[in-house]
This record gives C-alpha cells, sequence and structure tokens, in this order.
C-alpha cells in the first residue's frame, strides 16, 4: 500500500522504471506555466528548420541557374508568384528571428540578462525584431520596384 507521502506519488518525485529501479519523473507541459521564453526556444528550432527548407530553395535556384534561361525563367516565375513570395517571406523572417534570436543568445552566453525578467523582454524584443526587419526588408523591394505582384 502507497502512502501520500510515497514519493512516486509527489511532483517531481520518482518512479520505477521496468528493472524496478527509481528514476526522477519529469515535470509534464501541464504543470509548467506557459512563458515568452519557451515561444523563444520553439520559434528559434522552428526558424532553423525552415532556413534548411530555405537552403534547398537555394540550391534549386542555382540549379535552375545552371540549366538554362528556360529553367531560370521557369523557377523565377514560381518565385515571383504570389504564393513564392509569401515563401520568401516566411524564409525572410525566419532568418530575421534567427539572427536576433542567435545575438540573444550570445548576449545570455555572455552571463547577461538571464533574470527572468530580463531574459522574458530579451525574448519579446528579438521576436518583435524580427518582424519589423522582415517587414521592412519586403516594404523596401516592394517600394523600390524589385518585386511586384
Amino acid at each position: 500500500m502507497t502512502s501520500s507521502n510515497d514519493p512516486a506519488h509527489q511532483p517531481g518525485g520518482f518512479g520505477l522504471q521496468p528493472n524496478g529501479r527509481p528514476r526522477p519523473l519529469s515535470p509534464h507541459l501541464q504543470v509548467w506555466r506557459w512563458h515568452v521564453t519557451m515561444l523563444g526556444s520553439i520559434l528559434h528550432r522552428v526558424s532553423g528548420g525552415a532556413l534548411s527548407v530555405g537552403a534547398l530553395l537555394v540550391v534549386g535556384w542555382l540549379l535552375a541557374l545552371a540549366f538554362g534561361p528556360d529553367a531560370y525563367g521557369t523557377f523565377v516565375s514560381l518565385a515571383g508568384s504570389p504564393l513564392g513570395l509569401l515563401v520568401w517571406f516566411g524564409l525572410t523572417l525566419a532568418l530575421t528571428y534567427h539572427l536576433a534570436s542567435g545575438i540573444r543568445h550570445l548576449i545570455w552566453d555572455a552571463g547577461s540578462g538571464l533574470e527572468p525578467r530580463t531574459a522574458s523582454t530579451l525574448t519579446t524584443a528579438s521576436i518583435v525584431a524580427a518582424v519589423v526587419v522582415a517587414l521592412a526588408f519586403w516594404a523596401f523591394l516592394f517600394a523600390t520596384g524589385r518585386v511586384s505582384l
């Protein structure tokens, strides 16, 4: 019979492995209170994955260049379509966020900004900066006529 003082029934307590040895219980996501640094971590990983896909698109662009004017024209028409522009905007947003988040991590690696309030502020600033820089870049592209719908 287990009592309420049994560590296996306490948050952060221990459970038994199939071999009978105790192991610490990890807190479930429902136990954690959501905060912006969690979002920043998730976005950093997602943006890194998106940039991997973006690298494949750049390789596709280089291959289209290598295969001649017809292949390049097809690539440019796809990349310049509304859906293509949306993909390029998403990649720009991923790049700007990954860069801003990387700078935030460099600050943290230097030992600064690790207090919870400061860490949250830096994370929020990296998200806002990424959106502002990406929007400004695309506004510049549209304003100068380099990109159009």
